[in-house]
């Protein structure tokens, strides 16, 4: 009944909400905010949870917990966007995509003061100063610090430089002033304007357009050999070349491209997160670069997760760039804005750069995450094979043969078993060929198959989600048959090698076809280590096989010499030459004398029928 009266309020809120942008808000019943979302249209993008059944999961998971709605109206999408961003960001609801961004990244601060110090902090004070940042790249910031440090005197200390202190002569110069790291404008040995020309091309700089303050510097290094000042001509110049040098290396395209945002977005294997990168440009150079990670909560598309990336970082870094460079459009339309998705050229380049950044921030996140859980590597390169492959499920048990022979002689199989990407060697089994003559690869592999499995379905023992065969096309051909003929419908695949015997191709499906597979990646390797395992296993047997007959033939036809006697002698003697040289109290001292008269009775008669 308490239902039905939610219902009833629910759909009497649906039906009177406006047509317009705005922002809604769904609360569970104790009042607590599960989840804000934004929309063109209020009353059709909430209707949208309510009037049509959803797919098990989250998102009928949220919607059964719907109490009640609240919604605000404004004028813009845009403004419905950052109203949104604001919202999570302060109620962090259960249900809306987390920002996993826990990190305090430093910043440069331009102190506001009548002689302004410059320096890193992680703290934001909000009293008129000026903050470039945050820098996630550590490093590029004590690069530019460093920049500024050379080029500028600036005063580090925190006396209280007001005009009146100044004259009155309270204060004594440092040793940062005798080093010349500072001019001294605490004993009035520098201007404040003077200082504050400086602090301003600082600010250029922080800013990205360190080309204007190398212009200007340019100038007036020309000015002042003109007027045949050449030493001070030649400080300019100094000055001059430690600016080009720091453009030279943070240049990374044509320095046309001004005043732009770039972003790019990546999704993990199973596509429960979101890794998107931000850069900004000014006069082609890089001065914001920042990624982070988004963590979905309601399957949200990627168009919808890069809008609210976008969103974020630009309100994070307060740009407003008019142009935002893509891979592909984002769910959001912003008021004069372009968005650009490059084919050729330095944005294009731009736009390469910040996807390569975002894929190695998601492998160096992937690397963490499997060094504090190993199992999810393994579950990842099974899902891999699984996505590869089309499966149905996920190849958690897979099972590969390899035949073994030298002309015919001697043939077996092996089959080895990997469980969750590891060997299980408990399930490992050996198979003397019995019906089959002479060298006949398919014919084997189809006899050891049918004997497999044929016992594994009386005994209603595990059947493997994935059987490759260690071969090309005709091999998966022949386990075909046989599958078809017991009935069963298990995935084949097979894995061939190149002329130097190593594993070139992946082959699967009826006709087989080649499946693509970067050689050296984990799943590459993965296969490779499957495929050299089984070979190991076949031919080790095969040789084990081999040697038993060739010593057979030579001890098991000495009378009274049984397979103890036999493993005893072998045991002690290595070889069957070495049995043959041994004098007879060497040989009766391992089997005792009668035996050992017995040996050596064959030896010589055998030696005699030789000659």
């Amino acid at each position: 009944m308490e239902e039905l009266r939610t219902n009833d309020y629910l759909k009497s809120i649906v039906v009177n909400l406006p047509e317009s942008p705005g922002v809604y808000q769904y609360l569970n019943s104790e009042g607590v905010i599960i989840y804000v979302g934004k929309a063109k249209n209020l009353k059709r993008r909430v209707s949208s949870y309510f009037n049509r059944e959803h797919e098990p999961g989250k998102t009928r998971v949220l919607v059964s917990k719907i109490a009640d709605i609240r919604y605000i109206v404004v004028k813009t999408e845009e403004d419905a966007l950052l109203l949104e961003n604001n919202l999570i960001k302060k109620y962090k609801p259960r249900y809306n995509v987390l920002l996993k961004d826990d990190k305090t990244y430093p910043s440069i601060c331009v102190e506001n003061g009548y002689f302004p110090r410059v320096f890193k902090t992680r703290k934001i004070v909000r009293d008129g100063s000026t903050y470039y940042g945050p820098y996630s790249h550590i490093q590029s910031m004590n690069v530019v610090l460093d920049l500024i440090k050379h080029l500028y005197p600036l005063r580090t200390c925190h006396l209280k430089l007001t005009p009146e202190n100044i004259r009155a002569g309270k204060f004594n110069v440092c040793l940062e002033y005798h080093i010349k790291n500072c001019a001294g404008p605490c004993i009035g040995q520098q201007s404040q304007e003077e200082y504050m020309r400086n602090i301003a091309e600082i600010k250029d700089i922080l800013k990205g357009d360190a080309q204007s303050v190398a212009k200007m510097l340019y100038q007036r290094m020309m000015d002042l050999s003109a007027e045949m000042r050449f030493e001070e001509a030649q400080a300019v110049k100094e000055k001059y070349m430690l600016i080009e040098n720091f453009r030279s290396r943070s240049e990374v395209v044509s320095s046309t491209l001004h005043n732009i945002d770039v972003f790019a977005i990546e999704e993990d294997q199973d596509r429960q997160s979101a890794f998107i990168n931000y850069l900004h440009v000014t006069n082609g150079t890089i001065n914001q670069a920042f990624t982070f990670e988004y963590k979905k909560r309601l399957n949200e598309t990627k168009e919808e997760l890069l809008a609210l990336g976008i969103v974020e970082m630009r309100d994070r870094y307060q740009s407003h760039s008019r142009e935002i460079i893509v891979p592909f459009l984002p769910d959001v339309e912003l008021n004069d804005v372009t968005f650009t998705i490059p084919q050729r050229g330095d944005k294009k380049t731009l736009l390469e750069l910040s996807i390569l950044n975002v894929k190695q921030y998601k492998a160096d996140r992937l690397k963490e995450a499997e060094k504090l859980n190993p199992e999810q590597r393994t579950t990842r390169l099974l899902k891999e094979i699984q996505d590869t492959l089309h499966l149905d499920r996920l190849p958690i048990r897979i099972e590969c043969f390899d035949n073994s022979n030298i002309q015919g002689a001697d043939p077996v199989a092996g089959c080895v078993v990997f469980v969750k990407g590891k060997p299980s060697k408990q399930d490992y089994r050996k198979y003397n060929i019995k019906t089959v003559e002479g060298p006949d690869d398919y014919a084997s592999m189809q006899e050891v198959v049918r004997r497999r499995y044929t016992r594994a379905i009386e005994e209603n023992a595990p059947l493997p989600d994935l059987l490759i065969t260690d071969g090309g096309k005709g091999q998966m051909s022949a386990v075909k048959e046989v599958m078809d003929e017991l009935g069963l419908s298990i995935p084949i695949a097979g894995l061939a090698k190149d002329g130097k015997h190593r594993t070139s191709e992946l082959l699967f499906g009826f006709p087989p076809q080649t499946v693509g597979m970067k050689q050296g990646s984990p799943l590459f390797l993965l296969l490779t280590r499957i495929q050299d395992e089984v070979h190991r296993f076949a031919i080790t047997f095969h040789r084990d096989k081999r040697s038993k007959r060739q010593i057979a033939s030579e001890l098991d036809s000495v009378k009274g010499i049984g397979e103890k006697s036999k493993t005893a002698l072998l045991k002690t003697f290595k070889s069957v030459k070495r049995i043959r040289e041994a004098s007879l109290e060497d040989l009766a001292a391992v089997v005792g004398e009668a035996k050992a008269k017995a040996l050596k009775a064959y030896f010589a008669e055998t030696k005699n029928k030789s000659e």
